[in-house]
């Protein structure tokens, strides 16, 4: 009987385990906790009145959280609440595809930036294969995933070419406007972490996160979208509303 439980523990923790370098600390500042009705979703602050996130997120009754680490805590400190005037989804994407997986939200209110709060720069170039970047999401607690996720974590992990992503997912087709970020191959077990994590590379945003077949907190080989191939659709529609 004892080893049953433990060969069950241990396939538990397989199956929510995260890479062992993993960063666990306080919220990058641009990073934001996008609460719904439905299941969450992870946005990061580009402007003052703007948050990006992917546009697969179904996001009703949203309410846009910053400067949090602890969204199942809410006697946590630093933390802005507020909610969205619009939600403009790139004009290509589609539900049946991880192509323009890109979704803009207009807040309804400027957010001043702060020791907790500050918006992220966004691409001029595109990135470099094997450019190291940082992956932040948040983990659901193992014994409990009914509730908000209590783990903000960060994962280092680095650019790999479309041609090893093409051979970690060979069902998909890797455009010029995405980038992977991950260990390949890869060991795809599943997890619960909360979708469209970013991809910071030395303080840019250069991908959210599109697909990913396993867990990036355990550095799993996900599939992005390169902010900088939007970047012409960002700036105008930021412009227009």
């Amino acid at each position: 009987m004892k080893f049953v439980f433990l060969s069950i523990l241990s396939t538990l923790l397989g199956t929510f385990a995260y890479n062992p370098d993993h960063i666990a600390g306080p919220t990058p500042p641009y990073l934001v906790y996008l609460k719904s009705d439905y299941l969450p979703c992870t946005g990061v602050l580009i402007h003052p009145l703007w948050v990006i996130t992917a546009a697969h997120c179904n996001l009703p009754k949203l309410r846009v959280i910053l400067g949090v680490t602890n969204p199942a805590d809410v006697t946590e400190e630093h933390v802005e609440v507020t909610s969205s005037e619009k939600i403009i989804h790139h004009p290509y994407f589609s539900i049946s595809s991880i192509s323009y997986d890109l979704m803009l939200i207009k807040l309804k209110r400027r957010i001043r930036p702060s020791n907790y709060i500050k918006m992220a720069e966004l691409p001029q170039h595109v990135i470099p294969v094997n450019t190291m970047c940082s992956v932040s999401t948040w983990a659901y607690n193992l014994c409990d995933t009914t509730k908000d996720p209590d783990s903000l974590q960060t994962v280092n992990i680095s650019i790999i070419s479309k041609a090893e992503c093409r051979s970690a997912y060979k069902a998909y087709e890797i455009k010029e406007n995405m980038i992977c970020v991950g260990i390949v191959p890869g060991r795809r077990l599943p997890c619960k972490e909360v979708s469209a994590a970013p991809a910071v590379c030395n303080g840019v945003l250069y991908g959210i996160l599109s697909y990913a077949d396993g867990c990036v907190l355990r550095a799993d080989v996900g599939i992005y979208a390169s902010i900088f191939h939007y970047m012409p659709w960002i700036e105008e529609t930021i412009k227009n509303n």
